[in-house]
């Protein structure tokens, strides 16, 4: 269902040249939590379109660095980043964080991804949570201990109970609705200030 509501945020994100309207609701988690620093390297997972992707190379400077993964096809409009690099790749198929030209764990991880909605909610919930319980189970292979994480999520009772349960990951553990969100969506942000890697 891909229904693209052309709103004040879609129409400010063309005026700024960002890629999606999606890029407001990352500055907002940023400015409110401080996420991301100047010499910051991310790891931007699920990143296309890459509005994601743009505003971070923005936020951490010419010093740090966004690496960008997706299952789609590269998105070659971030080619012009000079601290951006991009795979096409799937999160489960890594096993050396070489494979993303890096040699140390990553700062900040942020995702931003979605399942292919259908319109059932009961299945499009189930599907995000799948993401997100894959996403915190690989997270020890590419976040360094204090470092921050954001994440989607569609809300159900499941996500809540699992969320709960990894609060302790971290030393701080938020959840935020953006303001840019649409008012009909049932989606969050999960924020994790100070990673821990603890179960």
């Amino acid at each position: 269902m891909g229904f693209k509501v052309k709103d004040h945020y879609f129409m400010k994100a063309k005026k700024d040249n960002f890629l999606a309207r999606s890029v407001y609701k990352l500055e907002e988690i940023d400015k409110k939590y401080k996420i991301l620093s100047k010499g910051n390297q991310v790891l931007d997972l699920g990143y296309h379109p890459g509005s994601w992707t743009q505003y971070t190379s923005i936020a951490v400077g010419n010093e740090g660095s966004v690496t960008g993964i997706d299952i789609k096809e590269v998105n070659r409009k971030l080619s012009t980043l000079q601290n951006v690099k991009v795979f096409q790749k799937d999160i489960n198929d890594i096993k050396d964080l070489v494979e993303l030209e890096v040699e140390n764990k990553f700062d900040v991880v942020i995702s931003d991804m979605a399942p292919n909605t259908t319109g059932i909610k009961s299945v499009d919930q189930i599907r995000s949570l799948q993401l997100v319980e894959m996403v915190f189970y690989h997270l020890p292979q590419f976040l360094k201990t204090n470092g921050n994480f954001v994440i989607k999520v569609f809300d159900s009772h499941e996500a809540q109970v699992f969320l709960k349960e990894q609060k302790n990951q971290f030393k701080n553990f938020h959840f935020l609705k953006p303001k840019s969100t649409r008012s009909i969506s049932k989606e969050f942000f999960v924020i994790g200030i100070g990673y821990t890697n603890a179960k």
